[in-house]
């Protein structure tokens, strides 16, 4: 508050028909502003206020955001430097309620009434559960949660990445499990951060660094339980992303059974506590152990069926008539052959009879037409000059012909010829 000196001087009091003020009196704009400001800044220098966001927007490239605070009856310009932004764990938007932690005071060159906000909190619900839902929601709108991208774990890990911290329990909760259930796998520590500035930077790190290497078989990232900011390194998008880019399957294994962060979602697979990881990520010795035994047993079985199944297919093959009289057998199927022999022999010399039966009616009926046959029967034909005389126009008067017969030639010469009519 002004002193009463201040009061009197620029006469904050006097009424409407107070007389003319004195020239030192007088404010400049730049006076009164100033004035406001020292008055607002050190009787409202720490202050929280609660009402909804409007106007939102964040300022590129400074960083700084700018909104207005407002109730159902007023509203204020609200400015939060990128310093103080930075430290916010969840995304301001329109239509939000919050409590923002600040001070007021005037913005000298437009002689704006404003609120400078420290810190900004949602009103009704925690900053990190507000965070964590904005994040999950963004996070599975891309895919990042989606089970086709899941893979598979190894049967038989051969050597296991583990991404936690060297000084909590969870380390030593994995190492015993596994070491337990099946103790010829190698284990790989890679000690990190789990909770504090910088832990999500270096999880994600670790999980980057195991995909470099050839022979990791999986990855078991995680910690023990704690209250939520302690858990929050697992919350951040860094991790989310390195876990899903991950070409090794991981499984995600933070807290306890009812704790739940965003690598849960997006991890292959998620195991309710750092045990429960060991539990998952190896098979236990003594089930392999009695499953060979079951196995075993169950050839041996098998082979005792199909060995009593021969026995008696070969006492079956011992009492067959074929090994009690071989001679007899032998004898009949020779008997058999004879009478096929025989009955072979007789279709062969059918066939043959036959055949030779129809080349001699074919040989005689070729024979019949030959024209030497022809001849035989006193017929004869005139060969002239020209061949064959098939016509009386195909030879002369005066030519020479010949007339064959079946026992030779006759040569004559034309004299004449007697056309017949047809």
């Amino acid at each position: 508050m002004k002193t009463d000196s201040q009061e009197e001087r620029y006469g904050l009091f006097d009424h409407v028909n107070a007389p003319e003020p004195a020239s030192d009196q007088v404010l400049k704009v730049k006076e009164l502003t100033r004035l406001a400001k020292e008055v607002l800044e050190q009787n409202f220098s720490s202050l929280f206020v609660e009402g909804e966001i409007s106007n939102f927007k964040r300022h590129m490239p400074s960083g700084h955001l700018y909104f207005t605070l407002k109730d159902d009856e007023a509203q204020v310009r609200g400015v939060m430097w990128r310093s103080d932004a930075a430290r916010l764990k969840f995304e301001i938007a329109d239509g939000m309620k919050v409590i923002v932690k600040g001070k007021v005071s005037i913005y000298e060159p437009r002689g704006d009434f404003q609120l400078y906000a420290a810190s900004i909190l949602p009103a009704g619900q925690g900053a990190l559960q507000l965070a964590f839902e904005q994040l999950k929601t963004k996070l599975e709108a891309e895919g990042l949660f989606a089970e086709e991208m899941k893979k598979p774990l190894p049967e038989f890990p051969r050597r296991i990445g583990v991404v936690t911290s060297l000084e909590g329990a969870a380390v030593r909760d994995v190492i015993s499990v596994i070491g337990r259930r099946f103790p010829v796998v190698e284990l790989v520590i890679y000690p990190v951060k789990v909770q504090g500035d910088g832990a999500a930077e270096e999880i994600a790190k670790a999980i980057r660094d195991f995909n470099k290497l050839s022979d990791i078989d999986v990855m078991i990232v995680g910690r023990g339980g704690g209250s939520l900011e302690d858990l929050w390194a697992f919350n951040e998008e860094v991790v989310a992303r390195a876990i899903f880019e991950s070409k090794i399957p991981i499984i995600s294994a933070v807290g306890h059974q009812v704790d739940f962060t965003i690598a849960d979602f997006v991890a292959d697979v998620r195991a309710a506590t750092p045990s429960a990881a060991g539990e998952i990520v190896v098979p236990d010795k003594f089930e392999i152990v009695a499953g060979l035994r079951t196995f075993s047993a169950n050839i041996s079985r098998t082979i005792g069926q199909k060995l009593e199944q021969l026995d008696l297919e070969l006492d079956r093959l011992v009492h067959h008539y074929a090994l009690q009289q071989p001679a007899s057998l032998v004898d009949q199927k020779s008997q058999f052959v004879d009478d096929l022999t025989r009955r072979l022999q007789t279709e062969i010399d059918h066939f043959f009879e036959s055949k030779s039966n129809m080349l001699t009616s074919t040989s005689s009926h070729l024979n019949a037409l030959s024209p030497r046959e022809v001849l035989r029967r006193g017929y004869a034909y005139v060969e002239g000059p020209r061949g064959v005389v098939s016509s009386i126009k195909r030879i002369e008067v005066g030519e020479s012909a010949t007339i064959h017969l079946h026992d030779g030639s006759l040569e004559s010469q034309i004299t004449g010829k007697n056309e017949q009519e047809q």
